[in-house]
């Protein structure tokens, strides 16, 4: 068997900035593979949420999850800007990749010990393992790229100080410990901030960027589906196949389907990203977090139609009614900066219909899923059509490129 279908790999390529404006620039296998790494944490985010939901445990669930979720997210996002601007395919760049990925997959293994002891421990050495092939990253741009390596060292310096700040948060007292987190994931959103501040800016790819984005949504939407429908299959298993449980699995699938609609439903990223590359990039932080947790409030819906589950049906249709709410205003957020609040109109609306739908389940939980997968195909098939409309006007007037659907 032959794997020649690419170019021989180099020992070293000197690592420079990479061109902005570079045609075809796409998300290479390795890209890929790395986010693989991060399919088993998100996965085991949003079943230890569930468990956490079903269970009652509605505050500390949805706080454990917001803080683990974030560490994933974050992870993810530190190796994906750097590599859109400084990818340079070498064989030490693909090592120290490596070591990024083997410290996802250690983050991953923390995970249901953070919610279970609310024990950050694995998980922090995860995210030192990342650290240290990041930094190295960096400290390699700053030796080879002399246009960019006072912030390449900026980067590094301060990754670093604020990595050894998450470590040294493990011998604090467990009460103290996560009071601080919140300060230090501020300081950690702060570095790309402040290493650019006044700085010459990293040469990250508008298309690649958005491109990876959606790639991680699509993981995200997916790790839904599969949770979604091992919650039905679980069902129907116990209980046999029924009315109710049908119309929940085709409830199920048109939320996802629709979200899924509702994400990529026009080619503005590279434009919203432009406008504003900060609040697109950490917005989608809710988009991801919303989506994943969705297939979460999906198996516990499932779960509560064949047990009684402490937070009753209503609690059951919000934990599917509010992340949805979240992705909708999310996904709104990051793809219309800067534009009038009259597009967020239909979806404004949405969201409110969309909560009270899930009290719909006092009389039947599949129904109110299904309520709540009529809302979001509908305002999705409205917002598409308006898009559609933008366009066609856009190039009816002779300038298709001023056209910026909604």
């Amino acid at each position: 068997m032959s794997f020649n279908h690419h170019p021989p790999q180099h020992w070293h390529v000197q690592m420079r900035g990479r061109d902005r404006g570079e045609a075809h620039r796409a998300a290479t296998p390795l890209e890929l593979f790395f986010d693989l790494s991060f399919v088993v944490a998100v996965a085991a985010a949003a079943a230890s949420m569930h468990h956490e939901l079903a269970a009652g445990h509605i505050v500390d669930g949805v706080a454990t999850y917001a803080m683990v979720f974030f560490a994933i997210w974050w992870a993810w996002m530190n190796f994906t800007w750097f590599a859109s601007a400084f990818d340079c395919d070498d064989v030490l760049y693909r090592l120290l990749t490596f070591v990024q990925m083997v410290g996802a997959l250690i983050i991953a293994a923390g995970v249901t010990s953070a919610f279970e002891q609310l024990d950050f421990t694995v998980m922090t050495i995860g995210y030192l393992v990342m650290r240290v092939g990041l930094v190295a990253q960096w400290l390699r741009v700053a030796a080879e790229d002399a246009e960019l390596r006072e912030t390449a060292l900026r980067y590094a310096l301060a990754l670093a100080v604020v990595q050894a700040l998450w470590v040294g948060r493990l011998a604090l007292p467990p009460e103290i410990g996560l009071l601080a987190f919140i300060p230090l994931a501020l300081l950690d959103l702060g570095v790309p901030i402040w290493a650019e501040l006044d700085h010459r800016r990293t040469p990250w790819h508008p298309g690649h960027i958005a491109e990876r984005y959606g790639l991680f949504t699509i993981i995200v939407l997916g790790e839904s589906v599969l949770a979604a429908t091992v919650a039905v299959r679980d069902a129907v298993g116990e209980r046999g196949l029924s009315v109710a449980l049908v119309t929940l699995a085709f409830g199920a699938i048109v939320v996802l389907f629709a979200m899924w609609w509702a994400y990529f439903k026009h080619h503005a990223d590279e434009d919203d990203l432009q406008q504003s590359p900060t609040l697109w990039g950490y917005g989608q932080y809710f988009v991801f977090a919303s989506a994943a947790a969705v297939g979460a409030g999906l198996q516990v819906v499932a779960e509560a139609m064949t047990h009684n589950i402490a937070i009753g049906a209503v609690g059951a249709a919000l934990t599917v009614a509010v992340p949805v709410a979240i992705y909708l205003a999310a996904g709104w957020l990051v793809t219309n900066s800067g534009r009038s609040w009259s597009i967020f109109a239909p979806v404004a609306a949405a969201i409110v219909l969309v909560l009270a739908a899930a009290f719909l389940a006092s009389i039947s939980l599949p129904v109110a899923v299904l309520a709540i997968a009529g809302i979001v195909a509908t305002v999705v098939a409205i917002t598409a059509y308006r898009s559609a409309r933008t366009v066609s006007a856009g190039f009816a007037e002779g300038s298709p490129t001023s056209a910026h659907p909604s």
